[in-house]
């Protein structure tokens, strides 16, 4: 189906929270004004989180050229607190939209993504949208590791034990349900849109739909530092999810455990897709995937070990307009 044929009549307003984004946001206006969901009905608010570098600048810039082209764009600021849910929550509580649909700047959207990821909306008892979200070529090991085993991919997450859920990159969700179960918790710093996502499902009658043909392409990280900080940040939305929603948590991997992993891969996996790789069967990567696997599981543990959610981060936000059940902060603890 062509995406012109997916166009409605919704009103969407797409939020990015950006931080040091200076590198990132000539590419991500780029693939927003190229969006074929109608102009008309789009407002773009990019929410500067207390940058340190020439974000805001550019920003302002980039803004002024696209009104002047006769786009809706909106230019906002939150230094209070450094998280990109505060961000978030800044531009919802300014969206125009009936939808709002969240990105990131490290993002890159396809054009017909907006109206894949608006069409769901049709059907009266969604209120949830989660787009794809596939790996933008790299040319570092890690990032053929991330592209091959389809590590920021939304199927997963809709098979998570406790309940599906997207991630914030690509998500889209009704104004009205805000008003309802209240915004982001806006000092939470990582596990933001599984909780929102389950609070929305758990609490209300809406229900969550994967649109698969809304598209994001998202960088991976490239380096062993940068991809340790990934999976121990991971593991901290674990700990936080526990104490939130009482998720499980992934348990540690015994040094035999360990020992096993890597003589298995020494002696069966390695030699295995050696011969597959010379046939042609395989790739490169593949090579290495357990050792890969081995060190993100690691990080992840660590950052599940080490993290204990602030008592701020409990907090959710509220539009003023909404009514505050007294027991909504605490959820399940």
């Amino acid at each position: 189906m062509s995406s012109e044929n997916l166009q409605n009549h919704f009103k969407v307003s797409v939020v990015v929270p950006i931080y040091n984004g200076e590198q990132d946001i000539p590419g991500l206006i780029d693939c927003l004004v190229k969006q074929t969901y109608s102009p008309e009905l789009t407002q773009y608010i990019l929410v500067d989180n207390n940058s340190k570098d020439a974000t805001g600048e550019l920003l302002s810039s980039k803004a002024e050229d696209l009104k002047s082209q006769g786009f809706t764009i909106l230019v906002l600021a939150e230094n209070e607190i450094q998280s990109s849910y505060a961000a978030r929550n800044k531009g919802i509580k300014n969206a125009t939209g009936e939808i709002i649909a969240f990105t990131d700047a490290d993002c890159r959207p396809q054009p017909d993504w907006l109206s894949q990821l608006v069409a769901p909306f049709s059907k009266e008892n969604v209120g949830i949208v989660a787009g794809e979200i596939v790996a933008l070529p790299g040319k570092s090991l890690l990032e053929k590791y991330a592209e091959r085993q389809e590590l920021m991919s939304q199927k997963f997450l809709l098979d998570h034990p406790f309940c599906p859920y997207g991630q914030t990159a690509n998500l889209a969700i009704r104004t009205e349900i805000f008003t309802k179960i209240g915004l982001f918790r806006p000092y939470l710093t990582t596990g933001g849109d599984a909780d929102i996502c389950w609070r929305i499902q758990k609490e209300t009658h809406w229900q969550l739909e994967y649109a698969p043909e809304a598209i994001i392409s998202h960088r991976h990280r490239s380096s062993w530092q940068e991809f340790k900080r990934q999976w121990q940040r991971y593991g901290r939305s674990n700990r936080y999810l526990h104490q939130l929603h009482g998720v499980d948590l992934m348990r540690e991997l015994k040094p035999s455990e360990i020992i096993y992993r890597l003589s298995r891969w020494l002696l069966k996996e390695l030699p295995k897709n050696t011969y597959l790789l010379v046939n042609k069967k395989s790739l490169p990567i593949d090579l290495i995937k357990t050792p890969i696997d081995l060190v993100g599981f690691q990080a992840r543990f660590t950052g599940q070990k080490e993290a204990s959610l602030p008592e701020l981060a409990k907090q959710i936000e509220w539009l003023e307009s909404s009514e505050k059940p007294n027991n909504h902060s605490s959820n399940r603890e």
